[in-house]
């Protein structure tokens, strides 16, 4: 009898199993599906005849402008050819920094398609080669960078490869105006999206380094890590001796800890200008100008857009959304400040009247 049982047991455990499986991210049935679509034999067995599943993406980065549409290119083959096609499934899904659960962007069966979250209505698979399952996503935002996985499960084999979109723009220091070193990972990432733009990642910062920047305050990045970029190695910022290079505090507590951070900005849709005005205004009659001439008061990512991107270039300085006084200089001269292209910044006064920075859409 216990023998029995146990028989019974097994054949009720193996009905279950092969009836439907959850495999990732997919729910497949082997007994009814196979058979339809020529991959086995109707009784859940997946026959394969040697033919290797191949993805593959492009190895050198896409880039872009926020705004913008883009494809990112993803391709399959069979090392071996096949006699009969196959019914694919293809699942695109975005990389985070801190090595968690990717973001769901896309699942799609034939021609069916369904994408998800912020990516829902602007992410569509794009089937017009052969053996093409490349991702368009339309009207990019600045937290669309970053690497992507595209993955094509075909009955139990599982083939996937990365592509990398990079935004065109700019990594900028911040510190609010109450002071350095005052914000925990939140509120970093919070004053960042204030200011047209989101935490930068460590590649941005690399790169960033990479074309000169030199910072000696740390501050946040995405992936939760502390840095500070250094070309010119000086006592204050890690000594004479260390070389060029990004500084690491490592990985900080994210509520506890505080410092500044690293913004990340690109290309906005609209235009930064100064404000011709009779008379300098204080910060509330600054915003009131703008909203006057059809803009309102620009933020500190898009005032270094403007001038990284579309070198503005204007002396005088300027009220923008956040406090600041700044002006961006995109040809030193003499009686501008420093004799190498920036932004200036003369802080954020409590009082006083100057020009202003307005941001219009195009």
């Amino acid at each position: 009898m216990l023998l029995l049982a146990l028989v019974v047991m097994l054949l009720q455990l193996g009905r279950g199993s092969c009836t439907l499986p959850f495999y990732n991210g997919f729910y497949y049935d082997h007994v009814m599906n196979d058979k339809a679509n020529g991959n086995g034999n109707g009784n859940g067995n997946v026959q394969f005849n040697g033919a290797k599943l191949v993805v593959e993406t492009p190895d050198t980065p896409i880039f872009t402008l926020r705004g913008a549409n883009v494809t990112l290119p993803c391709h399959y083959r069979y090392e071996t050819k096949l006699e009969t096609p196959r019914r694919i499934r293809v699942k695109w899904s975005k990389l985070r920094d801190d090595n968690t659960k990717d973001y769901d962007v896309l699942v799609a069966v034939g021609m069916k398609h369904r994408s998800f979250g912020d990516f829902k209505g602007r992410a569509y698979l794009r089937q017009e080669g052969k053996q093409e399952v490349s991702l368009v996503v339309n009207d990019l935002r600045l937290q669309d960078y970053g690497k992507y996985r595209c993955e094509v499960i075909d009955g139990l084999e599982d083939e996937s490869s990365i592509v990398e979109l990079e935004l065109r723009g700019i990594v900028f220091p911040y510190q609010p105006p109450h002071g350095r070193y005052k914000l925990n990972f939140h509120e970093a990432k919070k004053v960042c999206e204030e200011q047209d733009a989101v935490i930068a990642s460590f590649e941005q910062l690399f790169k960033s380094w990479e074309e000169g920047l030199d910072w000696c305050n740390a501050g946040w990045l995405q992936d939760g890590t502390v840095q500070y970029p250094i070309t010119l190695p000086r006592e204050p910022c890690g000594g004479r001796t260390l070389a060029p290079g990004l500084r690491s505090y490592g990985m900080r507590h994210k509520t506890l800890h505080r410092f500044d951070v690293f913004c990340f900005s690109s290309a906005p849709k609209g235009k930064v200008y100064y404000l011709t005005h009779p008379a300098k205004l204080t910060l509330e009659e600054a915003k009131q100008a703008c909203q006057d001439d059809g803009a309102e008061i620009a933020k500190v990512g898009q005032l270094y857009v403007a001038w990284k991107l579309f070198n503005l270039d204007h002396c005088e300085s300027g009220w923008l959304a956040d406090g600041s006084i700044r002006y961006p200089i995109a040809f030193p001269r003499s009686n501008c400040g420093p004799l190498e292209p920036g932004i200036r910044s003369l802080g954020f006064p409590k009082k006083g009247k100057f020009g202003v920075f307005c941001y219009k859409l195009s």
